[in-house]
C-alpha cells in the first residue's frame, strides 16, 4: 500500500512531458506577432496599380503633329492684268493691230495694211457725224477696204463695221453687239469671219 501511494504522488507531482513539448493546433496556425497582418480588402486611398502605373507600348505610334497650312502661309500670286484692261488707244496699237495683221496674213492676204486713226465716217450720208476712232484695213492697192468703228473709244462700247471695193461704203453695220464681254481673240476672230463672208480672203 505504501508503494502505491508513493507512485500516485509521484504521478501527480511530475509534469506532463506531452504538455510541454507538443503545442496545440491553434498555436501553430496563429500568426506571429512580429509579422504584419495583411488585410483582405484594399483601403480607399490605395491606387489601382493598373491605372497608377500604365504600361507604355514602345511600338505605339506617336500622335501626329498638325502640319502648318502651306497654302495659308504662301502669299497668293496676283494674276497679271488682262490686255483688255489696258487704255483704249494702248490696247488697239499694242495688242489688236498686231494680232489682226497676223490673222489676216495667215488667211492669204500678205499685202494688208492696217492703220488706226480718229476721223470722220467714210460713209455716204455721215458727213455731219462726229469723228471717231477707226481701224482702217486695205489691200490690193486700196481696192478692198474695211473700217471698224469705236465711237465710244472703248472696246466694250458700241462698235460698227463697213467695207467697200473702190468706192465709198453706203451701209454702217453693227459689230459685236450681242457679246457681254469683248476680248482680243473675239475682236480678231469675228472680223476675220466677216471678211471671209465678204469673199475677200485669199482662200476664197
Amino acid at each position: 500500500m505504501a508503494e502505491e501511494t508513493n507512485q500516485n504522488q509521484a504521478g501527480e507531482s511530475a509534469p506532463s512531458t506531452v504538455d510541454k513539448q507538443a503545442p496545440s493546433v491553434a498555436e501553430e496556425n496563429a500568426p506571429s506577432r512580429s509579422e504584419p497582418v495583411a488585410t483582405s480588402l484594399p483601403t480607399a486611398n490605395t491606387p489601382d496599380p493598373k491605372t497608377a502605373n500604365p504600361k507604355v507600348n514602345p511600338n505605339a505610334a506617336a500622335p501626329a503633329k498638325e502640319k502648318p497650312d502651306a497654302a495659308a502661309k504662301a502669299p497668293k500670286k496676283e494674276k497679271p492684268p488682262a490686255v483688255e484692261d489696258k487704255p483704249f488707244e494702248e490696247f488697239i496699237q499694242q495688242e489688236y493691230l498686231p494680232a489682226l495683221q497676223k490673222a489676216i496674213v495667215a488667211e492669204g492676204v500678205p499685202d494688208v495694211e492696217l492703220t488706226f486713226a480718229k476721223q470722220k465716217y467714210p460713209i455716204t450720208g455721215f458727213n455731219s457725224a462726229e469723228e471717231c476712232w477707226q481701224i482702217i484695213g486695205s489691200w490690193q492697192e486700196g481696192q478692198r477696204q474695211f473700217n471698224v468703228y469705236f465711237p465710244d473709244a472703248d472696246i466694250q462700247g458700241k462698235k460698227g463695221f463697213s467695207c467697200n471695193e473702190g468706192k465709198k461704203p453706203s451701209t454702217l453695220e453693227s459689230f459685236l453687239i450681242d457679246e457681254r464681254k469683248i476680248t482680243l481673240d473675239l475682236l480678231v476672230s469675228r472680223l476675220v469671219y466677216r471678211l471671209n463672208g465678204q469673199k475677200w480672203l485669199g482662200r476664197n
